[in-house]
């Protein structure tokens, strides 16, 4: 049996809480302000803390923020709980060394779950300064979203490397932003590469530099993107696209934070966060040996996978209203029930982007102040199939490229936008079906 402390000024919600607690075979404390928890907590002893967020008084921040700036309570867990979540409270809780942060109203099966957890979990303890000010809002409060706001928050707790996974078009600059945002390092730069849309002989250059005369048309010596994110974070996206040898140099400057300028023949330290992503998974390409397992292991440090927009439920109409507001600021457009049924049923293969630029074009073509159904046009929808006749008035390329795209439509909505799922139904490699995707524009 464990004493649990509950601090919580909603006198019934704490009764019904503390209910639940005894009958899962603990004791339970309810505390109605932070004021009277932290005065009363090294008498009541308490192995777990369940924390209201909203308290009248003091903010349950500023008590979570106590409690973990002190030494001998800092060890026990805190469960917070809000009716308000948002990404910005989530990961603020989570950075302060938060054990979880739960949405109410809270089933028995979610208390259970976070006692066993909580009570058999190693104690951890992370404290820091948070400064919220201008911070962007990371729009979403779907399960899946709430894990990746929780893990943004763990991530800006510690320095360590972070490997965003997912899809082109859920956001991965914006996670990597975000655990910038809130670290330690947010007063220095955030510099960030796109490793794809750089040819492979320039890579190494555009990261570590290079000295006057290192080959031709280096009239002039360059820092490179790893001194200009020292002391800050560099944000390495597409990295699963690097050529084998500039993986080996890559794992070589994570190794030893150091860098050497191409031409150059002294190392040169750097104090540089890395955050990595990629829309591939890293680990098939490992098994594939296309990618090199030491550099995983070493990217793979703390993992954030980001959920395709699919399966992210009512969080695509909390998105589709914030990018109507942001388009039209003064007067935004609405979503009528038609408009807002059909968002929720297209399969969304381009992800947020797909939807922020769809959401851009109605607000600039649709006249009325309401948008309806028929106003979307989705762009990744499958065709109409072409009768035979009319595919053998074509030549030879153009029928055959327009039923390569009629197949890669199709089998994209068959599977819900599901790229690997796709690639197999249609025979192919993943990296194919990549290539054909962005060969017609889908």
């Amino acid at each position: 049996m464990s004493k649990i402390l509950i601090i919580e000024d909603d006198a019934s919600f704490a009764a019904e809480l503390g209910e639940a607690i005894r009958d899962f075979g603990h004791e339970s404390t309810i505390a109605p302000s932070g004021e009277d928890a932290l005065a009363r907590f090294d008498e009541i002893g308490a192995a777990l803390v369940f924390l209201d967020l909203r308290l009248r008084g003091m903010h349950g921040l500023e008590v979570l923020r106590a409690l973990k700036s002190h030494p001998d309570r800092a060890s026990a867990p805190v469960v917070i709980l809000t009716a308000f979540a948002d990404s910005a409270n989530t990961i603020e809780a989570m950075k302060l060394g938060a054990f979880d942060h739960l949405t109410k109203p809270i089933g028995r099966d979610d208390i259970r779950a976070v006692l066993a957890r909580a009570l058999t979990h190693p104690p951890t303890i992370a404290a820091g300064k948070i400064d919220i000010s201008g911070a962007d809002e990371l729009i979403g409060s779907s399960p899946p979203m709430r894990e990746v706001q929780k893990l943004i928050g763990l991530a800006a707790s510690s320095d360590a490397t972070v490997l965003v996974l997912g899809e082109t078009g859920t956001g991965k600059e914006l996670v990597a932003g975000a655990v910038h945002r809130y670290s330690e390092r947010t007063r220095r730069r955030f510099v960030a590469v796109n490793c794809a849309a750089i040819p492979a002989e320039l890579l190494e250059s555009e990261l570590f530099g290079h000295v006057r005369g290192a080959f031709t048309g280096a009239l002039q010596a360059r820092a490179g993107r790893f001194r200009e994110a020292d002391g800050g974070t560099l944000f390495l996206d597409e990295i699963g696209d690097m050529t084998a040898a500039m993986q080996a140099k890559m794992l070589r400057a994570l190794q030893d934070r150091a860098i050497t300028p191409v031409g150059g023949s002294a190392a040169q330290h750097v104090d540089v966060r890395v955050i990595a992503a990629t829309r591939h998974d890293l680990a098939a390409l490992v098994r594939e040996e296309k990618f090199r397992e030491d550099l995983f292991y070493r990217l793979n440090v703390l993992r954030i996978e980001l959920p395709p927009l699919r399966e992210r439920g009512t969080d695509i109409l909390l998105l589709a209203e914030h990018f109507l507001r942001r388009a039209s600021p003064d007067a935004p457009k609405k979503l009528s029930a038609t408009a807002a049924k059909s968002l929720l049923e297209h399969a969304w293969p381009g992800n947020v982007r797909e939807l922020e630029n769809m959401m851009r074009s109605l607000s600039l073509t649709v006249r009325g102040a309401v948008i309806d159904r028929h106003d979307l046009h989705f762009e990744n929808a499958p065709l109409p199939l072409d009768t035979m006749d009319e595919l053998l008035t074509l030549d030879l390329p153009t029928a055959t490229a327009r039923l390569e795209k009629m197949l890669l439509q199709k089998a994209l909505h068959e599977t819900g936008g599901n790229r690997t799922e796709a690639a197999r139904r249609l025979g192919i490699r993943r990296q194919f079906l990549y290539a054909k995707l962005k060969e017609h524009g889908l």
